[in-house]
């Protein structure tokens, strides 16, 4: 997105605001590779907004900014560029094709009125592509099919072309047909004469006239009569407006070959955005607020789609309009969901009025300022401190909120931490500026093992966040190895006392508590009960020893790992008249259940998660062997003959998922998603607790039988005055 005002490659102002029946958002979507963005540079110069072209390879492009961007050479996040064409506003939406950076996609899709499928000549229709329209199909955006790359080796349009019919499903018709030598044709002019050309004239023809308003039309074509080019053009609108007739173009963006043809059909055949209905708003409170109109004059209502941090001007906000019109300096509420990214109480729901600064047409990396932004349209918003991405702007007199996209969990967890104290500070401040600008990550801090996660997409999504900590935010960021908490629980019964017995003047402390404990049913946690006969501890001290007995289990036991899963009762004890305190039998309880460690014994437990692996139907095999060399249960599968699919079922140690986001994107070329969620502990294998012995941070203690009397400092006897 834009974050300076100006630009040598830029040409001319900002297009001027135009009625929302003259506003064009489309989203360019496709695979990594398919050449979204040289296909936006080419549209861009084709509608005068730029006197030449950049190029991926060398990193000049009008929308790839990022160093990111221009060292990978490919986009890795959502960028836009506004222009003029034939007396209307077009806003291009270039979209990452990673699926890792789906969160930034579905932003696109909200923001947008319809999409630009974008696939190359040369690799063709993937699974990767075949996802990204279904995301398209989800979102309910009507959808066309640009065919670039025609003019490199190897390029076999109609291959494409009917590979785009066969996997894209119904209402896949191309519109041009590229000659023998080189030129397109418009398969709406007649042109007699290629039998093939013909067949698909006649499809192209009769899915248009399916989606006609004009009843008589088909008729007419059934019955022979010519229709005019005219009557098709008008039509071709309505058929695309309504999502189901997706035409599909040529291009080759380099020599301009049907660039010019594809800007036209943006203008004269894509929705605008009084044909696209606006999301559901509802109250702040959750309540619903009516409908909402693509009406300028309606009540303000907008969405934050994307937002970035300037060093010069702060955050910037990426904002689609969806009702009234924004302005400058006016104030606006912003309201945002608050969903937390991990950060909890650090990151609250927000609820603020703030006041709008300027707003700006946005070319790539240029803002250009603008008046006003009327229902309908796109523009960036500077020093809205509090906006989020997905938050919505209203009113402060009748604020609305419009429900955000839904994003990805994320399922990949990279550990991170400051390289040196200096870079502390600097990396909560950084981790705080990525959740607000990309709402796909999560931020965990594991009280279970002290370490700070980032929750990624996938390897790429990683790559990305880590290079903008270190970039961007200037913090030198380490990642050491993922831990996964270990638990214990007890492997058998046993019946230990524990004494604590101290005397150094004044008042000593004793206490002596006599423990059984065995392992206690999976999911448990810690109970502890008493048995106590004839007060031989106090009923005022129960508490005390049930205290000591959970903070020893939660502190660990052996090895530092908490200590689950158990039964502790308390059988006996005997406490003294003067030197027995709430301290010292917490301290014994305490103390007892180390010694009920070390006699009974102890197993590590592993945390498990049930997980749902979706992949195409050609890559269950792969995914089930990898499954089994995880150590997973598979528990079922279920087909989507419609989608191809399956879902397998399976329970995995959360140990073996660390790494699974990789070797599932391996296994399954790219197209495999997957869900966890947590399950509870299980015994873990030997070679597991050999892989992660810890020097022990107790020592360990000696078990002395039930019934002796501990030695009392002064020499006498431990029993209390009355038993004596």
């Amino acid at each position: 997105m834009a974050t300076h005002s100006g630009s040598n490659r830029a040409g001319g102002g900002a297009p001027a605001p135009r009625p929302p029946e003259k506003v064009r958002n489309v989203a360019l979507v496709g695979r990594a590779g398919a050449g979204k963005t040289t296909l936006a540079e080419a549209l861009l110069v084709a509608a005068g907004a730029l006197p030449r072209g950049g190029r991926v390879e060398e990193g000049t492009t009008c929308l790839d900014t990022e160093e990111v961007e221009v060292r990978l050479q490919h986009s890795v996040s959502l960028h836009a560029a506004t222009v003029e064409h034939a007396g209307h506003r077009v806003t291009l939406l270039d979209t990452p094709g990673a699926l890792d950076f789906i969160g930034e996609l579905r932003a696109a899709l909200r923001a947008a009125d319809a999409a630009l499928v974008v696939v190359s000549a040369v690799a063709g229709v993937d699974a990767a592509t075949v996802q990204l329209w279904d995301e398209c199909v989800a979102a309910g955006l009507p959808r066309a099919v640009v065919v670039t790359q025609v003019d490199r080796p190897r390029a076999d349009v109609p291959a494409v072309v009917r590979s785009c019919r066969e996997r894209l499903g119904a209402g896949v018709h191309p519109l041009h047909v590229l000659g023998a030598d080189g030129e397109l044709s418009s398969l709406l002019e007649p042109l007699p004469g290629d039998p093939e050309r013909d067949r698909l004239r006649a499809e192209l023809i009769e899915g248009v006239i399916a989606e006609s308003e004009d009843e008589t039309l088909m008729d007419r074509y059934l019955a022979g009569e010519p229709i005019q080019v005219a009557d098709l053009v008008a039509d071709l609108e309505t058929a695309v407006a309504r999502g189901d007739f997706h035409p599909v173009l040529v291009t080759a963006p380099p020599t301009g070959l049907g660039v010019a043809e594809l800007l036209d059909l943006l203008v004269s055949a894509f929705p605008s955005p009084l044909e696209r209905p606006c999301p559901a708003v509802t109250r702040p409170d959750g309540r619903p607020a009516g409908h909402l109109a693509c009406d300028p004059a309606g009540p303000l209502v907008a969405e934050v789609v994307r937002t970035t941090t300037d060093p010069y001007l702060g955050r910037i906000s990426l904002v689609r309009v969806f009702s009234g019109t924004l302005r400058p300096d006016v104030p606006v509420h912003v309201c945002g969901a608050g969903s937390g990214h991990g950060w909890g109480e650090q990151h609250p729901d927000h609820d603020a009025d703030e006041r709008v600064g300027g707003l700006a047409s946005v070319l790539g990396s240029v803002l250009r300022p603008v008046a006003e932004c009327p229902a309908g349209d796109l523009c960036a918003v500077a020093r809205l401190a509090s906006a989020e991405t997905g938050d919505t702007l209203s009113d402060p007199g009748d604020p609305l909120v419009v429900p955000p996209w839904p994003l990805p969990d994320p399922q990949l967890p990279v550990a991170v931490e400051a390289a040196s104290r200096s870079d502390e500070d600097r990396l909560a401040g950084a981790l705080a500026r990525l959740v607000v600008e990309d709402p796909a990550v999560r931020v965990e801090r594991r009280p279970d093992t002290g370490q700070l996660l980032l929750w990624c997409v996938g390897d790429a999504h990683a790559e990305v966040l880590l290079d903008r900590l270190r970039g961007r935010y200037g913090v030198a960021v380490q990642t050491p190895p993922v831990q996964v908490p270990m638990v214990e629980t007890l492997a058998g019964p046993a019946t230990v006392t524990g004494r604590h017995v101290k005397q150094s003047g004044g008042h000593g402390q004793y206490a002596v508590v006599v423990l059984e404990g065995r392992p206690g049913p999976a999911g448990s946690g810690v109970t502890f009960s008493q048995r106590v006969v004839g007060g031989a501890v106090p009923s005022q001290f129960h508490g005390s020893v049930e205290k000591g007995v959970r903070a020893q289990a939660a502190r660990g036991v052996s090895r530092g790992r908490p200590l689950v899963d158990v039964e502790v009762v308390l059988v006996d004890g005997k406490a003294h008249s003067v030197d027995s305190s709430d301290a010292a039998f917490s301290a014994a309880g305490a103390l007892a259940l180390r010694e009920l460690a070390a006699a009974a014994g102890t197993r590590v437990l592993e945390p498990w998660c049930a997980v749902e692996v979706t992949v195409p139907a050609e890559h269950v095999g792969p995914v089930l062997g990898d499954l089994a060399g995880r150590r997973a249960r598979v528990t079922g599968s279920v087909a989507d003959p419609a989608r191809e699919e399956t879902t397998v079922h399976a329970e995995v140690p959360e140990r073996e998922l660390i790494e699974y986001p990789r070797a599932l994107r391996s296994v399954s070329h790219g197209t495999g998603r997957f869900t966890r969620r947590r399950l509870g502990h299980e015994p873990a294998p030997a070679a597991v607790v050999a892989d992660l012995q810890p020097p022990s941070p107790w020592p360990a203690a000696p078990v002395e039988r039930r019934g002796e009397d501990p030695p009392w400092p002064d020499g006498q006897s431990s029993r209390h005055p009355q038993q004596r």
